[in-house]
Formats: C-alpha cells, structure tokens, sequence
C-alpha cells in the first residue's frame, strides 16, 4: 500500500510535527510580535539543526558545494522565511484550525509548480487527491 522506502514514515512524521508546530506556536505568540516569534523559532530550528547534523557525523564543508546548489538552497531559504512570516502574521490574528488548512494548500501548489517546472505528471488518480486537498481547504478555511 505504502512504499517501502521509508518515504511515508518521514512524510508522516513531519505532517504531525507541522500539526505540532501550529498547536505551540499560536500558544507561544500570545503577546509577542509575529516576526520577533519568527526570528526565535528559526534561531532555535538553527541550533536543533547543527546539533543534528554534528552528532549525526554529517558535516561537511558547505563552501564545497556547487553554485547551483546555493542558489536554489537560498532561494528555498527565502521562500521558507517569507512563508513562515506570513504563516506566524494568520496566526496571531486567525484561529489556528482555518490558518493551517490554508497553508496547507501549498499541498496543492507544489504540485502545480511540479508539473510545471520540474515536469511531473500525476496520474488522473493523483490529481483526484489533488482536487480533494484543495476542496477539503476551502472548506476547513471558510467554516465560519
């Protein structure tokens, strides 16, 4: 039913931690200006992180990489930064159960810009899913 490379689980995994990350950051932005929540939230992703990856033994000399790689790691960087402003500014002002599904339309997005730019072609089957996430958002986003 589910590949068996291991894909789903981290799918999975990062689904419930995203669900998490929304539950604890409307929480944690009661009286504090959404950007400054950003700024702490990406300081401590960034400390999370490098502790990761130095007890994992997976540092490497990132100066070694290829241009190309920068770039569009920084433009994901950009993207990511602008999404999560966006994401703590609905936050603060929307409940977190209409937010969330509306940023979960990216869902939708990545694969439009999939086909697009990165020529995927989604079986019939697929973009049936596809419909029914964006069909799902605009009910959950628009409940009221």
């Amino acid at each position: 039913m589910f590949a068996t490379s291991g894909w789903f689980l981290w799918a999975a995994l990062s689904a419930v931690f995203a669900a998490l990350t929304a539950i604890f950051a409307k929480i944690g932005i009661k009286g504090v200006d959404s950007d400054l929540a950003t700024l702490i939230r990406t300081g401590i992703i960034g400390l999370v992180l490098s502790l990761f990856v130095w007890l994992t033994g997976k540092w490497s000399n990132p100066l070694s990489l290829p241009g190309k790689t920068w770039l569009f790691l920084g433009l994901s960087g950009i993207a990511t930064g602008l999404s999560w402003a966006c994401y703590f500014r609905a936050l603060q002002i929307g409940d977190a159960s209409q937010v969330a599904p509306v940023d979960k339309f990216s869902l939708v997005l990545v694969a439009v810009f999939a086909v697009i730019f990165l020529g995927e072609r989604p079986a019939p089957r697929e973009w049936l899913g596809i419909a029914l996430v964006a069909a799902g958002v605009l009910v959950l986003a628009f409940k009221r």
